[in-house]
């Protein structure tokens, strides 16, 4: 599997003055010509539905936010900007209403950054791209492009006239804010081995670290004043006071470390959290810093002059990644892995509204046989969506596993759900109320794929355990245990008769038994890597595979013949489905597409685009006139597939 690195959340990065950093820096070469261009947004009007806000081309509707990255308050205090893996979406900071979404970057928004003036809004990304956006209208002013590797930071100067970026190429490049035009691209050796700067709110000194070391710039005298060792691990990022009188500093030793900037003395080691910080801030008048918990799911207000704990703020129920206070202090704002923007009262610690609607990683999408209902799961969810097709309503959660989930399925008369996921369980719902109806056990790892047989008597469920699993669907006992997959099954699907279960694993092998023997009837080895989606034709002839090895093969049931193989996608083939009337197959992918194949030729007869990561579920309506589709960016998206 390619992994890509995902949300990375550096330290604020406080621009220095231009012409100081002209002093300090040897500035070489500018950055390639800029596109710029405007998306008119019709912001901060009503609008039906957030669901149908800026749509890619082709899609009905979009279910859920996406996750989320970033946190900012504008400085007026008026808007709370989250960015996330879709785009940035505006919220009115007093009533939590959502009142733009801001799309345009292709791949997840790591940073944002509101100007002085709260007029305008920054943001970067793994797309490699900084672009400028008007806040009161949403449309996007300039894209800066320049930079060889995925942008970690934004920040304006003081005087919203300069942008700093940082990125992974180890380069801070500078910006022109009004026309959007490079001005200076520092390249200076000391900042190759950096993994983090920030710059102090005056621009008078830069803060840099290597590992465990700090290292302090004087910008005026241009060189380095100091270097603050202590920690005694990676520092992972770092922040200046608003007065620029205490660094901040933390570290994967699980430590918060404040430094006085004028001495370079230590202050305080803030201790407390249970795994290391991910994100800290100041409160404006610099007396409170808040601290984002990793595994503690925590956040914590420290006295900034005697180190000392003041409140922890508890109630999230995944990771804390990003934390910001508003500009009068008085409120604070935490976005977290359990997809939720908490806005808390500094003074009192009590929760004063959570916003929701955001969602990692959707991993797995299924219509009801009605084709009314849709469900989702994901990673980092111990949750079931059910949403209303028509409309884009959420109808009911369904809770109860205490782990992420990977799959779901309807049983045939619409009237139960399965779901499997890494907690070692298959779980029965009853879909009209909500309730738990069973809980099978004996699989002994995470379960990764649920099918109900076409009559619905039977479900199948594939497991890391290397075993499929054959459950009586009305008592919930264990029929028979299907072995011979060497290593994990990934998917596990019927054939209309019911008489013939599919599987796929990581053994690169597709897998054929007979389900009411139990018997092995034929092992096909044709793929190089593991085999991610089994699903059978409408007439049970043909069989699709879709593997690791960036290719779907077509099999023939009878006899096992390969029939043809399908090459296009350029990352791991994660899911396979062919539509209701059979003539067309859909295939999700790592390379963040869709495509729907012509079965009988192999040709592609359209391409999807409009995910910003891996597609890992796809799926026809009923009626073959919608295409749902997963993804790794938090969303469902609904593709109008009507035939033109």
């Amino acid at each position: 599997m390619k992994i890509r690195a995902r949300y990375l959340k550096s330290s604020r990065l406080l621009v220095v003055l231009l012409p100081l950093l002209f002093i300090l820096f040897h500035f070489v070469g500018c950055v390639g010509p800029v596109s710029v261009h405007k998306e008119q947004k019709g912001v901060m009007k009503a609008r039906a539905s957030h669901t149908t806000w800026d749509l890619p081309e082709g899609v009905k509707a979009r279910l859920n936010k996406g996750s989320i990255i970033d946190v900012e308050y504008s400085p007026d205090g008026t808007l709370l900007a989250v960015s996330g893996t879709i785009g940035i979406w505006l919220y009115d900071a007093h009533t939590g209403e959502e009142r733009n979404l801001l799309t345009g970057h292709t791949d997840y928004v790591n940073s944002i950054s509101f100007s002085p003036d709260s007029q305008m809004l920054a943001s970067c990304g793994l797309d490699e791209t900084v672009r400028l956006w008007d806040v009161g209208t949403g449309d996007l002013l300039h894209t800066l492009t320049g930079h060889k590797d995925w942008v970690r930071s934004v920040s304006f100067s003081p005087d919203g006239e300069v942008l700093a970026s940082w990125s992974e190429d180890r380069t801070i490049r500078l910006w022109d804010v009004k026309n959007g035009g490079p001005l200076r691209t520092l390249t200076e050796y000391s900042l190759r081995s950096i993994v983090s700067i920030s710059f102090s709110s005056d621009g008078q000194m830069l803060a840099s670290n290597s590992a465990e070391t700090i290292h302090l710039w004087d910008v005026k005298r241009r060189g380095l004043r100091r270097t603050i060792t202590g920690h005694t691990d990676s520092i992972i990022s770092m922040l200046f006071s608003p007065n620029g009188e205490v660094l901040a500093s933390w570290s994967k030793d699980g430590t918060i470390r404040l430094w006085d900037v004028g001495t370079g003395d230590l202050l305080h080691t803030l201790t407390g959290h249970k795994d290391w910080v991910r994100n800290v801030s100041f409160s404006p008048d610099g007396q409170t810093l808040a601290s984002a918990g990793n595994k503690d799911k925590t956040i914590r207000l420290w006295d900034v002059g005697t180190g000392t704990l003041l409140r922890t703020l508890t109630g999230h129920t995944g990771q804390v990644r990003s934390v910001s206070f508003s500009p009068d202090g008085q409120t604070l704002a935490s976005g977290s892995f359990d997809k939720t923007i908490r806005l808390w009262d500094v003074g009192t610690g009590n929760l004063l509204r959570t916003l929701t609607g955001h969602m990692y990683h959707v991993s797995s999408v299924s219509f009801s046989p009605d084709g009314q209902m849709l469900a989702d799961s994901g990673n980092y969810h111990k949750i079931i969506r059910l949403w209303d097709v028509g409309t884009g309503t959420l109808l009911r959660t369904l809770t109860g596993h205490t782990s992420s989930l990977i799959s779901v399925s309807f049983s045939p008369d619409n009237q139960m759900l399965a779901s499997g996921g890494w907690d070692e369980t298959v779980r029965l719902w009853d879909v009209g109320t909500g309730t738990l109806l069973r809980t099978l056990t004996g699989h002994t790892d995470h379960v990764n794929s649920v099918s109900f047989s076409p009559e619905g008597q039977v479900l199948a469920s594939g497991s890391f355990d290397k075993t499929i699993r054959l459950w009586d669907v009305g008592t919930g006992d264990l029929l028979r245990t299907l072995t011979g997959h060497t290593d994990y099954v990934i998917s596990v699907s019927f054939s209309p008769d019911g008489e013939v279960l599919a599987s796929g694993g990581k053994d690169e092998t597709v897998r054929l038994w007979d389900v009411g023997t139990g018997n092995l009837l034929r092992t096909v080895a044709e793929h190089t890597n593991c085999v991610s989606s089994v699903s059978f034709s409408p007439d049970g002839e043909v069989l699709a595979s879709g593997s690791d090895d960036d290719t779907i093969r077509l099999w023939d049931v009878r006899n096992g013949g390969l029939l043809r193989t399908l090459t296009g996608h350029t990352d791991d083939v994660k899911s396979v489905s062919f539509s209701p009337n059979g003539q067309t197959l859909a295939s999700g992918s790592f390379d963040d597409t869709i495509r729907l194949w012509d079965v009988e030729t192999g040709y592609v007869l359209r391409t999807l685009t409009g995910h910003t990561s891996q597609v890992n579920s796809v799926s026809f309506s009923p009626d073959e006139q919608t295409l749902a589709s997963g993804s790794w960016d938090g969303t469902v998206l609904l593709w109008d597939i009507t035939p033109k």
